[in-house]
């Protein structure tokens, strides 16, 4: 990598790397470095992010910091390496993927003790790259931002944005004119993959499978590492953390898009935002990316395809368990891989019930939901706007339509559901449920306003942010829509037009991978 003439200054020593994955899984890797930029720039430094890991914002806050989140320059103590991986994409296997564009600098310990990695994405060609340039341009870099930071705010597990950073290059992809080059470089509790685990499985390395196994449960479930069965244990908890992580998708209207195993995380938290979008008009059938003509990963297909990609982990683990009964092996790891359905009713249920203000459980509430989502898909009413809207309507009262949402919303939705067939004896049906709890209005009211947001990522104001850094070099409307999702549930004035959904003349919205 590039060295300064002046020698390291502070913000190659800000990182205090303690690097197990390099240190302990040689055979995992290649080790690797980025590809010097001509010309980094720091476009934005999440300084709170760098607090929370222990780093010094202002030291990182510099040229030198710009280079090392380009991936020119290595901090000290950095081993920075491409990972191998294998995954299933559009349901084909690919045995071998890897970081083609990526490389993990190092994992340091943050602030609360959590191990976290450090990672650059965009930093150039690796052995993995397949026959691509390795680069990343400013458009996705900022959307992954954005995005990873939105999914943060609403509590949703997340890989995180430290830092974006231009790189001087202008880099041509899909339209006529060559896009600025640019990395992000981003945190997360890990970046193993359901993929990882395919990788050694197809390979026949049983030994380290297992030994990839053991670090997995030390990592992200330590208190299963001695367990008699270390890869069931390991299923189950991934099997777990993707249903809690889809129901909570699911209930802010999130499709990602591209749910191949290679993008499936062991630790539960959300990993790339390629083709990923927000529903604005409630669709089950919604699909945003390009590539996905089939609607595989279509926003209600989310939960189905998270639990083929656990059965795609449990069939990797398959060499790690006595082989003696194979039929009966096959019948357990069908069973726990069956349990992910209940788990994430059960997961989206709660999630859904907490929208909706209701604080018990009755037996009517999923056919009071189910009901719900048939009528707004009847009207393809914004999905998101109508549950900010049912605080205000346990406000005004049963069936009134006092409060002034036209002030609040560009668009509201309540017009669109008061105009669907059922909407009306629902919205009754809701009201006696939630009066039936005794609980004062006000206060309920108020709780579901923690969890319904005001602000998403919606998809006409991501574009216009990220077109007018990348065509412009104006980065106020990205700025001002990042301020607006890192506080997602608090109303603010001066931010009405980031809160309805896309007008008419947006069109169909198409995203694309790496984009």
């Amino acid at each position: 990598m590039a060295s300064t003439e002046a020698g390291p200054g502070p913000a190659t020593k800000a990182f205090a790397f303690d690097n197990t994955y390099a240190a302990e899984l040689d055979g995992f890797y290649v080790p690797w470095q980025g590809e010097p930029a001509p010309k980094p720039e720091l476009v934005q430094l999440n300084r709170a992010l760098a607090a929370e890991l222990g780093l010094d914002p202002d030291a990182l806050d510099s040229d030198e910091g710009a280079a090392i989140f380009a991936g020119s320059l290595a901090p000290e103590g950095s081993t920075p390496l491409a990972q191998a991986y294998a995954g299933h994409q559009f349901g084909g296997f690919v045995p071998q993927l890897g970081d083609g564009r990526a490389l993990l600098i190092g994992e340091i310990i943050d602030r609360r003790g959590r191990r976290r990695d450090v990672h650059l994405k965009g930093s150039g060609r690796t052995p993995f790259s397949r026959g691509g340039d390795g680069k990343a341009v400013l458009g996705p870099v900022l959307r992954e931002y954005l995005v990873g930071e939105a999914m943060h705010a609403l509590g949703i597990p997340s890989t995180r944005a430290l830092a974006a950073v231009t790189t001087g290059e202008r880099i041509m992809r899909r339209g006529p004119e060559p896009e600025p080059g640019a990395v992000l470089a981003r945190v997360a509790s890990s970046h193993l993959r359901v993929g990882t685990f395919e990788f050694f499985a197809a390979r026949g390395e049983t030994e380290r499978l297992a030994q990839l196994v053991d670090y997995a449960l030390r990592r992200h479930d330590p208190d299963k590492v001695d367990a008699e069965e270390p890869a069931m244990e390991l299923l189950r908890a991934v099997r777990d953390r993707q249903a809690s992580l889809v129901a909570q998708w699911m209930s802010v209207g999130f499709v990602h898009g591209v749910m191949n195993t290679d993008n499936t995380t062991i630790s539960g938290e959300t990993l790339d935002y390629g083709p990923c979008a927000f529903l604005d008009g409630y669709d089950p059938a919604a699909v945003f990316s390009s590539i996905d003509r089939q609607g595989r990963y279509a926003y209600a297909n989310q939960p189905v395809i998270a639990q083929w990609n656990v059965a795609r982990l449990a069939e990797a683990l398959v060499p790690l368990f006595d082989q003696d009964q194979p039929e009966a092996l096959v019948e357990r790891l069908n069973t726990e891989v069956g349990a992910f359905s209940r788990r994430y009713e059960l997961h989206f249920l709660e999630r859904m019930k907490s929208k909706l203000g209701l604080g018990r459980s009755d037996e009517g509430d999923a056919k009071l939901i189910e009901d719900l989502l048939s009528i707004l898909q009847v009207g393809r009413v914004d999905f998101t706007g109508f549950f900010r809207g049912l605080g205000d309507e346990l406000r005004a009262g049963a069936g009134s339509r006092e409060v002034d949402r036209a002030a609040h919303q560009p668009v509201d939705p309540w017009t669109e559901f008061a105009a669907v067939e059922g909407a009306q004896d629902w919205l009754g049906r809701w009201i006696d449920r939630v009066e039936h709890e005794g609980r004062d209005p006000d206060v309920v009211a108020r709780g579901m306003d923690r969890v319904n947001p005001v602000y998403i990522p919606r998809n006409h104001n991501v574009e216009a942010a990220l077109e007018a850094a990348w065509k412009e070099s104006d980065y106020g409307p990205f700025r001002r829509l990042l301020g607006a999702l890192e506080r997602p549930f608090d109303r603010r004035p001066g931010l009405e037009d980031l809160e309805g959904p896309a007008p008419d003349t947006f069109g169909p919205y198409v995203t694309f991978c790496g984009t």
